[in-house]
């Protein structure tokens, strides 16, 4: 089997998937065929019904009817299935599997890089082939991925964040701790590429020219409050206009795009005025930014299930995230509704970082978004749309061999086979142990249970 040709990252790592039902990576067959399968495309609101699919390599070569297998084909009978892109998800961190502050200060690295194959692992299970990771150490995991050493979706990381002092990336364990910009003294969180705290235009320069020697698709920045984090207030601007402008700059020299954090209409409306591309979270955006942002073509990446999920829900009462996460649950309804009205683009992005039965509430985000969209256009933003997104990365996108998100000829062999219609009932992708009866991630073949 191809998965184990090479070590793993630890004997950790290899227990693991060697214990996990389902996890396995057929060995690369030459091309593969699936038969009267349904399929939908990731572009258009219909079923394409009773078509044939044809893989060879990691690509997809031919779609229609009456399709004629190559030699030593594996046939995949999908009668009555639906064959769909695989998923993207805009807002990850594949290696936060654990309270923030614990994951870098606390647990042992190695045990850190343990934690985060089996997060990439999940991921691939619950459909998801290709993620953008928004902040942290993740290179790795993603060289792991790429390599063929662990399964896991496709990464577009972002390298460390980028935060002032005392903003939502500035990770001290205490308020009273001293930055480390004034002590001389490394920050574990620097020097591991979780984080780097910048002040003034020269510092954010280097801290986003860091980001990108590292081979980030694009750079994160925290503009503003958050609610895991205990010492910023979720109220606060983070950054001036100059110091947002200067890693905008940065970023176009390199042909990407900066990805803020950002709740406040004050922090979204200055970012997007000073050139970022992709807001994340915003669930306290007025009309007048919201407009702003569809006349500035500026993507939104809202989490609609956690902006509904409680503290309680969420295991925080009696925490300085308590009171900030309710302000959410009460404040952050119309946001989505907005959007839609004003045509801004909407990615499709969870943001459940943290212990594995967080995780595994991922694809509960298709059944929140109804609230808000039809079952097409979650579906959209799921795969196509995630997938134009990520191409604002430009030659810092690390596949763009394939199609990303779609059911194409030429696409990468990204996809799904669902014992179900997802355009009919969308529910069905939250169930994906019961209905993803198979997972392909380019060409490979990781779940079978047809």
């Amino acid at each position: 089997m191809s998965l184990f040709n090479k070590p793993l990252l630890s004997a950790l790592a290899v227990t693991t998937l060697l214990t996990t039902p389902f996890v396995f990576a057929e060995d690369k067959l030459p091309s593969v065929l699936f038969q009267d399968v349904n399929v939908f495309n990731g572009l258009d609101n219909k079923l394409y019904n009773d078509l044939d699919v044809l893989v060879q390599g990691d690509k997809i070569i031919a779609i229609g009817e009456d399709v004629a297998a190559l030699e030593n084909s594996q046939v995949i009978n999908g009668k009555d299935k639906t064959l769909m892109p695989g998923l993207l998800d805009s807002h990850v961190h594949l290696m936060i599997n654990a309270a923030p502050n614990v994951s870098i200060y606390e647990d042992n690295w190695g045990y850190v890089g343990a934690q985060s194959v089996v997060s990439a692992k999940d991921m691939l299970l619950r459909g998801y082939t290709t993620v953008r990771d928004v902040g942290g150490p993740s290179a790795g995991i993603k060289q792991a991925i790429d390599e063929g050493l662990v399964p896991g979706p496709r990464v577009l990381h972002s390298g460390a964040f980028i935060s002032q002092t005392s903003g939502h990336g500035d990770l001290a364990t205490s308020k009273f701790k001293i930055q480390n910009s004034f002590t001389g003294i490394p920050d574990k969180a620097a020097l591991l590429g979780w984080s780097y705290v910048a002040d003034g235009v020269p510092e954010v320069q280097k801290a986003a020219r860091e980001v990108l020697r590292s081979g980030a698709s694009q750079i994160k920045v925290m503009a503003g409050g958050g609610v895991s984090s205990y010492f910023d207030p979720l109220d606060t601007t983070q950054y001036t206009y100059e110091e947002l402008s200067a890693i905008v700059t940065e970023a176009k020299h390199w042909g990407t795009y900066v990805a803020v954090h950002a709740y406040t209409d004050y922090a979204v409306n200055q970012a997007v005025r000073a050139g970022v591309r992709s807001i994340e979270h915003g669930p306290f955006l007025t009309e007048e930014t919201i407009k702003l942002m569809a006349e500035k073509d500026v993507w939104l990446s809202p989490q609609a299930l956690l902006f509904r999920m409680t503290p309680e829900q969420l295991n925080i009462v009696g925490t300085p995230s308590e009171p900030k996460m309710r302000k959410v649950n009460k404040e952050s309804e119309e946001v989505l509704k907005l959007a839609k009205k004003y045509g801004v683009k909407i990615a499709w992005g969870t943001d459940l970082f943290g212990p594995p039965s967080k995780q595994a509430m991922q694809n509960q985000e298709f059944v929140a978004r109804t609230h808000y969209f039809s079952n097409f256009e979650i579906l959209q933003q799921a795969t196509s749309l995630n997938a134009e997104l990520f191409e604002l990365s430009g030659k810092r996108h690390t596949y763009l061999e394939g199609k990303l998100g779609q059911i194409t000829e030429g696409a990468y062999a990204d996809m799904l086979l669902i014992d179900g219609n997802p355009l009919e009932d969308i529910s069905l992708l939250s169930k994906p142990q019961e209905n993803m009866k198979l997972i392909m991630k380019g060409g490979v073949i990781y779940k079978n249970t047809l």
